[in-house]
């Protein structure tokens, strides 16, 4: 027998139709399927730029599709990578707005009770108001969000205005109300991105549990195996559609990728062999005309006129075999080329080169954290960086894991403490906030292309002291950014390919030291696995904070530092 509950729910999906769409003359997406019904969980996977979020709010009706349709039923919730809220609006705002549908269903079922009469009474809409209460749990909702903003570490006072709190904290506060309003259609851009590991099993039991439709961007390889029932890739195939894997595990559907890109690079390459094969023969079929033999002058006059001929209809012939045996493939994806960074500086006149760490932290403090603690106090402990050497940091949320990894780059100046640098030793920085948020002019002047934004860096750093001309990495060799990608405005690149940018900027100067905070945030899931192969074999130091679960346990094996 089908509850009332279960008829609302039953009713809750989102469909796209051969959706196009496309920022000017740049088609982002082209002619994608997706259909999502209650009780499925949807990955959705791509390179940066590929259109996921793009996809996502189609989906939810913030952008209306150039061609297709989008259809959904029930209530919908997203969760988007960014905020944008009047001045003053504050958490309490955002609980109100999450639970408006809650209160709607309470009211509409005291409403229905109020008015019920036995002899006379509606009684389908009694039942349809008790099953959307009991589907949405509205006796439970406060309760829920206020759990869910524990879980998450977001902070819990409704008077707190958004615009006090940082970036990760608004996200937890969204992310909550989102959770605890149980809308029938749940839309996620990146939610672990802001979360500790407690947030993130919190977060995975609630979505498993999930009555309705959910679709996830994410890079998060161990949410793809634990909650998701399918993956729509975004990249293109071979055939230039978008390619959905049934396979739930992560390891099922990289194996499957990896097969098909395997088969798209062959034939590239054979295509590419073929045409080049083309090339040749019909520059030296056609350069055979010139040097024809040719009969002795005033006998057979007519022969090497014919034979002039019979060449060129053979090169002819030649030219319509080839191309009728040639298959157009496209261009396969970029590759991650991780550049062979170096272990040591060079020497450096009147260094006896001691051995010594490329970078030490001693006992330091860094004040200035929520209620007059500070960000970061190790005392009595020392962080040594040696050549070569890996160092994982882990812990929860506001343990001070950015702040040390700041420390170490010397973006942060010491409260306690000192910080030393062996003489010439550059470092690479992947913050949370790149050199992209800088790079940026205010609104209303042109923004940088990303290859001009990319040589005013390597000038900064020239100009501080921390660029060796004659070991300087050329962006446009990382495999993170295409040529067209890299002569767009900053300002129209996604926020993944700004993380690209970023990461190409910390690699930008062949460092000796890589210090990288979260690196896997917007990054793609398979460049996230090739930048995880890149770490383990660099002959660089790597010093990695993250509460990527996958990219911890790809990790498992280096020295580990908790703190909190």
């Amino acid at each position: 027998m089908t509850s009332a509950t279960d008829a609302v729910v039953d009713h809750a999906h989102v469909v796209a139709d051969a959706v196009t769409f496309a920022y000017g003359e740049q088609v982002v997406l082209d002619a994608v399927d997706l259909v999502v019904s209650a009780g499925d969980r949807v990955g959705l996977v791509g390179e940066n730029g590929a259109g996921k979020t793009t996809l996502l709010r189609l989906l939810a009706g913030d952008l209306v599709p150039l061609s297709g349709t989008v259809r959904r039923a029930g209530t919908l919730a997203v969760v988007e990578q960014e905020l944008d809220e009047p001045a003053g609006t504050t958490v309490g705002d955002l609980v109100d707005r999450a639970l408006a549908a809650v209160r709607q269903a309470s009211t509409e079922l005291e409403d229905a009770i109020a008015g019920f009469d036995h002899a006379t009474g509606d009684l389908a809409r009694l039942t349809a108001a008790m099953g959307r209460y009991e589907q949405l749990a509205a006796w439970d909702a406060d309760r829920r969000v206020d759990e869910a903003l524990a879980r998450f570490g977001a902070p819990r006072d409704r008077d707190r205005p958004l615009e006090r709190l940082s970036v990760g904290e608004r996200y937890r506060v969204r992310l909550a109300c989102r959770v605890g309003e149980r809308a029938d259609v749940l839309l996620l851009d990146e939610p672990t991105n802001h979360l500790d590991a407690a947030g993130i099993d919190y977060l995975t039991a609630r979505l498993r549990e999930w009555p309705g439709a959910v679709v996830i961007v994410t890079h998060d390889r161990q949410l793809l195996d634990d909650v998701m029932t399918a993956i729509l890739d975004l990249d293109p195939s071979m055939d230039g559609r978008p390619a959905l894997y049934g396979a739930t595990r992560y390891a099922d559907y990289r194996f499957a990728k990896d097969q098909m890109l395997r088969r798209w690079r062959a034939r590239h390459r054979a295509e590419r062999k073929r045409a080049a094969q083309l090339a040749e023969r019909l520059d030296a079929a056609y350069e055979g005309l010139s040097d024809e033999w040719r009969p002795p002058k005033g006998s057979q006059k007519h022969r090497r006129g014919t034979r002039a001929r019979i060449h060129v209809k053979a090169a002819d012939r030649l030219v319509e075999r080839l191309e009728a045996q040639a298959v157009e493939v496209p261009v396969p994806p970029l590759a991650l080329a991780f550049p062979d960074l170096p272990s040591l500086p060079r020497a450096v006149p009147g260094d006896r080169g001691g051995g010594g760490p490329l970078v030490e932290l001693r006992a330091p403090r860094v004040d200035g954290g929520p209620g007059g603690r500070p960000r970061l106090d190790l005392p009595g402990r020392r962080v040594e960086i040696p050549p070569c050497s890996r160092l994982l940091v882990t812990g929860p949320n506001g343990s001070g894991k950015s702040t040390l990894l700041a420390a170490l780059a010397g973006t942060v100046a010491l409260d306690r403490g000192s910080r030393t640098v062996a003489p010439g030793v550059r470092l690479g920085v992947l913050a949370q906030e790149g050199p992209t948020e800088h790079a940026e002019p205010p609104d209303g002047t042109p923004s940088p292309s990303a290859f001009d934004a990319y040589a005013r860096h390597a000038l900064d750093l020239l100009a501080a002291g921390r660029l060796d001309p004659e070991q300087l990495v050329p962006v446009a060799a990382l495999g993170l950014l295409t040529e067209e990608d890299l002569d767009r405005p900053l300002r129209e690149l996604s926020v993944g390919q700004r993380r690209r940018f970023d990461l190409a900027c910390a690699l930008l100067a062949a460092p000796h030291v890589l210090v990288l905070d979260e690196p896997t945030n917007h990054l793609s899931v398979g460049l996230v696995d090739e930048l995880t192969q890149a770490l383990r074999a660099t002959s660089a130091a790597v010093v990695v904070a993250t509460h990527d679960r996958r990219m911890r346990a790809d990790l498992a094996d280096w020295p580990e530092l908790t703190l909190g």
